[in-house]
């Protein structure tokens, strides 16, 4: 095996490069555009980037995030070495995370994309929302075909930020004290949501809602300063317990585990300045690995979720599911609120157009030009 400039390649480096090759295949065949090696003194120091992540220690989240991070070292020839943070380990809180990305004293995490709403109004469309896209490989062909992703990554530019990638984990369910079986269930209901988009929906069908992280749920459930809860899927709503303070379980129709957040993503961005000082073959390696990764995430998770769901059923939780007509009414109430997020700047609205066209298309037909009437941009 030849380097580009004829030059030999090591038999442990090269055993290194086919065993990464390898597992990115088994992972979703992603092409790796090449694995770097230690070709100078300045890359032979290494590089440790120190980053959090928002899932909580000892959840399943956090086992597979910190499987993934430890991985990078030897990938990268020495190149560059993640040490990962649960939640709040170093940032106690999403704003904090984000200012300690954003200055340096984290160089990365691996948030919920939709997180940052407050700051970049174009987020609330780079991962799902109310009705919207609610396939994964629909939000991959949009930011891997009609390029999300470029636009993702000028508008986290202007933070002194740089987005790798989406990395796929799950949909969103609500875990309630009290049975929730149709919409009309949502009114007076002190439901947690995580603010935005979601909690304006669910505001017009008579909800309270209030925003909290999800190492916060369990208690407020316990003391019940809140009904019910929204948070990710059944594996980590299981590891957090949710099952001790509920009994019921909420998915959307049948194939649709949730209406309001059917793919919600999370990513791997970086401070823009940590970027930048790493090798272009590192740079490549981060990319490559992060897509992969989405694939293993996600699916590691939906394999976990399947024994979740069993465990909470054992214990008595009680399953039910929206209707398609439920479906119908929810986009009809959220497609306004698409829009008024959507003219918060512009960058939310180049975001959310590409979307609209995508949604409009017959290829998914979602929304029709009636569906829009009256609406502007």
């Amino acid at each position: 095996m030849k380097s580009k400039k004829d030059k030999p390649v090591t038999t442990a480096a090269a055993k290194d490069r086919r065993s990464f090759l390898k597992g990115a295949a088994a992972v979703g065949g992603a092409t790796i555009l090449g694995a770097p090696f230690i070709g100078n003194a300045e890359a032979a120091k290494g590089t440790t980037w120190k980053v959090q992540t928002t899932w909580d220690a000892g959840t399943t989240g956090y086992s597979l995030f910190e499987k993934w991070a430890n991985g990078f070292k030897e990938k990268s020839g020495g190149e560059l070495t993640i040490k990962p943070f649960p939640a709040k380990a170093v940032a106690a809180d999403n704003n904090a995370l984000f200012e300690a990305v954003k200055t340096g004293v984290l160089q990365g995490m691996n948030p919920f994309t939709l997180y940052w709403a407050g700051k970049m109004p174009a987020t609330v469309f780079l991962s799902s929302y109310p009705a919207g896209p609610d396939q994964p490989a629909q939000w991959d062909t949009m930011f891997y075909g009609l390029g999300m992703l470029e636009m993702a990554r000028e508008i986290y530019a202007k933070q002194g930020l740089f987005y790798v990638g989406p990395i796929h984990h799950d949909a969103n369910i609500i875990h309630s004290k009290k049975p929730v079986n149709s919409l009309e269930d949502f009114k007076g209901l002190k439901l947690r949501v995580p603010g935005g988009m979601v909690s304006e929906v669910f505001q017009a069908f008579g909800a309270s809602t209030v925003a909290m992280p999800g190492s916060d749920i369990f208690p407020a459930l316990e003391k019940g300063t809140i009904d019910a809860a929204d948070y990710v899927g059944p594996a980590v709503n299981w590891d957090l317990g949710f099952g001790q303070v509920t009994k019921y379980i909420l998915f959307g129709p049948a194939g649709m585990m949730s209406l309001y957040q059917p793919v919600d993503l999370m990513d791997l961005t970086v401070n823009l300045g940590a970027w930048k000082r790493l090798s272009t073959q590192t740079q490549d390696l981060v990319v490559d690995m992060v897509r992969s990764y989405s694939v293993d995430h996600y699916v590691s998770i939906q394999k976990r979720n399947v024994d979740a769901l069993q465990k909470f059923k054992d214990s008595g939780s009680v399953v039910s599911r929206l209707s398609m007509d439920d479906v119908a009414e929810f986009r009809r109430r959220a497609i306004p609120i698409w829009y008024k997020w959507a003219n918060k700047d512009a960058d939310a609205k180049r975001v959310f157009k590409l979307q609209l066209d995508y949604m409009m298309n017959d290829l998914l037909g979602y929304v029709n030009p009636e569906d829009v009437k009256g609406q502007k941009l």
